[in-house]
């Protein structure tokens, strides 16, 4: 068992530059480390990948909830009526500078103070550093900052305070990538996350408390992964696809494991045991072959119904440019029934990074929140808003909600905040895929009939999101 301890926030600056310094990138280091301050307003980070062909870029736009395999992003605290959320942002619209941010949304007074940066990213501008959100059994915010392969570290960071965002403690910096941070009743922290190995390969790591870790343990490596996962009670699972040769623009087919002691064991949803790590394409874990049928698969989210079965939502596309000639770009949830996996469609969009998120709701009813029409710039990362309901566990779905009209620009990622709790529902970001641009931060009742703007300036501590009409 590895010791690692607390660190006072007096060095958040010192440690913070020395790692960014060694970061690859090519932008000029900025004069001061935010770290540990106050911005005046939410401010989304802008981002391109930069690999842009007949139809735009492979995925660009306002990403400050972006990637799908960061979670949670936001979690509700009953306890204390507050929705806590991180994202990426930056300090103005023309900024390009990765900052890790963290707010709260108060459910009582209906306002929200100005964001703190847990960990400033310095001379990164990629969201693929964006951080991820959870809290602990007495009530300490814990956050865990991405990083980038082998190119940038990332960092554990808990607060001084329970239910506090007014300090910070790092705790750990270690090579990690996609952080998925669950707390798990009685037993503490679970983390899924991805190391840069043979490709990018699937590990987790366990801890009582959050600062004494375990030694990280490989889950899966066929050549690459992208997970998400989920917690129902004390299980823990795993959804995830497979990159064939290492090629990330080939990823395809659907995996799922799952476990109820942190890893100790792991099984399939109908219990048959797996070991680790996992290294047959075609073994128990494999749901459905979508390398033999063409498609690729991005995948979105992970939940349970109210038995404690897993469902999966994700998209398959014939490839990984934009446009027309690789759709259908089909929505799709692939449950577990008790005895056999099921799947069903439920709607198409235009790209292959519209993402959204899978609800299941205790009185039997499933929605789907996501970009899924059309948005003022087609054929690229995101679009309008619009929810989609089941009533039979996702067997049939139908169009509930349009959560945004008219915009001007594509929303993107729409995320589950963990106990989702109104009217912070559902969480996301907008911005303009085609240029740089401001990215303002959103979220959305239940219903989808209320979207409110997070204030994009502050001239005072607290404010009050604005109403934006639909």
């Amino acid at each position: 068992m590895s010791q690692v301890r607390f660190l006072p926030l007096v060095l958040f600056t010192c440690l913070a530059t020395s790692v960014a310094a060694r970061a690859a990138d090519d932008a000029a280091a900025p004069d001061t480390d935010l770290s540990g301050s106050r911005i005046d307003g939410y401010r989304g980070i802008w981002f391109t990948l930069g690999q842009v062909s007949e139809h735009g870029d492979k995925y660009s736009g306002g990403l400050g909830t972006y990637t799908a395999n960061h979670l949670p992003m936001a979690v509700h605290a009953p306890k204390v009526g507050k929705t806590f959320f991180v994202y990426g942002g930056t300090t103005a619209a023309d900024e390009r500078r990765l900052l890790c941010m963290i707010g709260w949304y108060d459910h009582r007074t209906g306002r929200v103070p100005r964001p703190v940066v847990v960990h400033d990213k310095l001379k990164v501008n990629d969201p693929h550093d964006n951080p991820a959100i959870n809290l602990d059994a007495n009530g300490h915010v814990w956050v865990f900052v991405s990083g980038r392969g082998r190119a940038r570290p990332g960092f554990m960071y808990g607060s001084v305070a329970p239910y506090s965002i007014d300090g910070f403690e790092r705790v750990e910096e270690k090579e990690m990538t996609y952080p998925q941070v669950h707390v798990v009743p009685d037993q503490g922290f679970m983390h899924l996350f991805t190391k840069y190995t043979k490709g990018r390969e699937l590990y987790w790591q366990t801890s009582a408390d959050g600062r004494t870790w375990e030694a990280e343990q490989k889950l899966a490596g066929m050549g690459g992964h992208y997970q998400v996962s989920g917690r129902h009670g004390g299980k823990i699972g795993t959804a995830f696809m497979y990159h064939p040769g290492g090629d990330v623009d080939r990823r395809t087919n659907l995996y799922y494991v799952q476990t109820r002691d942190t890893g100790r064991t792991w099984t399939t949803a109908g219990g048959e045991p797996v070991r680790t790590p996992l290294a047959d394409v075609k073994g128990p874990a494999l749901l459905i072959d979508y390398e033999a049928r063409g498609l690729n698969v991005y995948i979105h989210d992970l939940n349970f119904d109210r038995d404690g079965n897993p469902a999966i939502l994700y998209l398959t596309s014939r490839g990984a440019q934009p446009g027309p000639q690789n759709g259908p770009y089909t929505w799709r949830v692939t449950r577990w029934t008790g005895t056999r996996w099921e799947t069903h469609d439920v709607t198409t969009s235009d790209h292959n990074y519209d993402t959204g998120s899978l609800y299941t709701e205790d009185d039997g009813e499933w929605r789907v929140v996501g970009p899924t029409d059309a948005g003022p710039q087609p054929h690229a990362a995101g679009g309008e808003i619009v929810t989609w309901s089941s009533r039979d566990r996702g067997v049939t779905w139908r169009r509930a909600a349009q959560l945004t009209r008219g915009s001007q620009y594509n929303h993107t990622y729409a995320r589950r905040p963990l106990g989702a709790a109104d009217p912070f529902y559902t969480y996301w970001a907008d911005g303009d895929p085609g240029k740089l641009s401001p990215s303002r931060l959103y979220f959305a009742n239940r219903r989808g009939d209320r979207v409110r703007q997070l204030p994009y300036d502050m001239p005072g501590e607290t404010a009050e999101p604005v109403e934006v009409g639909r």
